[in-house]
């Protein structure tokens, strides 16, 4: 794996990214760097906001969803029908969702600035409409919760890091394997030590740097 996990692999990467103008998720890295550090308290249409980008992000391109996720909010103040935000993204399930969180997006607000610690608050996130497990850490990590997603792109790179090939078919983005998650924590506790970085940052340069195929291994070590 040559110069992999190390510091200035990850660094090159996070140059890549960024010189290829692909430094961001729902906001720019220096922002989600930023909120990482020091997490704000959202308004209630800005957590409305946040919670429907990460419900519109699931199983869509960053560029799709950013574009669905700016169109649907602009109209989200006009209290628009179901009917209506469908012919603007044709998926019910995730539009009845963004409408429930916006209609109760005071109260599901302050549920979660309620909520006492990470546990808590990530319970809380799994508990909202169309939010799920690993889901609700991609939405912790947004509010500023200093966590990661465990996607299928962070399982495969983790396996990889670990080296241990016979859990690459325990690999399943709906279900996280616990040997597969020990050997993702591995990797982010051997990178933050590495790098000083928060673990959500090393997360979302990790998750890009995959998903544009600047991380050239994975390829070769992991099954579609």
């Amino acid at each position: 794996m040559n110069n992999m996990f190390s510091k200035s692999w990850f660094e090159s990467l996070d140059t890549q990214l960024r010189e290829m103008g692909l430094d961001s998720d729902d906001k720019s890295f220096d922002e989600i760097k930023e909120i990482l550090s020091c997490p704000p308290h959202l308004s209630s249409d800005d957590f409305a906001s946040t919670v429907s980008y990460v419900i519109l992000a699931g199983g869509f391109s960053q560029k799709t969803a950013k574009r669905i996720h700016k169109i649907i909010m602009e109209k989200m103040p006009e209290n628009p029908g179901v009917d209506e935000l469908l012919k603007i993204f044709n998926n019910k399930n995730k539009i009845n969702a963004i409408v429930k969180i916006w209609n109760s997006r005071e109260s599901y607000r302050d549920g979660f600035y309620k909520c006492s610690g990470l546990e808590d608050k990530l319970n809380y996130l799994q508990k909202l409409p169309h939010i799920g497990k690993i889901t609700a850490n991609h939405l912790a990590r947004n509010l500023g919760e200093n966590v990661v997603k465990y996607d299928i792109w962070i399982q495969r790179l983790g396996v990889l890091y670990g080296g241990n090939p016979g859990l690459y078919d325990k690999i399943d983005n709906g279900k996280l394997d616990a040997d597969i998650k020990k050997c993702c924590d591995d990797m982010f506790e051997h990178l933050h030590k590495e790098t000083d970085l928060p673990i959500g940052y090393i997360d979302v340069v990790l998750w890009k740097s995959c998903q544009n195929g600047l991380i050239k291994e994975l390829k070769d070590g992991c099954k579609n």
